[in-house]
């Protein structure tokens, strides 16, 4: 018997979440160092990861479709 391993889109969502706050935290710290203006980090920031949350999103639902490279296990 052939298992099929698919990734519901709740789980794709959480996971866009938890990486785009890693990304801001770092991108903050790295803005904020370049330019020293709290309100221009804020706004390249929210730009940035609202657009990046929505390609990641898209990006990891095309990743669901493709098989290559999953090894699915078989349940007994």
């Amino acid at each position: 018997m052939k298992t099929i391993v698919h990734e519901h889109h709740y789980r794709s969502i959480v996971k866009s979440i938890t990486y785009r706050i890693l990304i801001i935290i770092s991108d903050s710290i790295l803005i904020y160092a370049i330019t020293r203006d709290t309100k221009a980090t804020v706004v390249v920031i929210g730009i940035s990861n609202v657009v990046s949350t929505i390609l990641y999103y898209f990006h990891e639902r095309a990743w669901n479709a493709i098989h290559w490279g999953r090894q699915p296990k078989k349940l007994s």
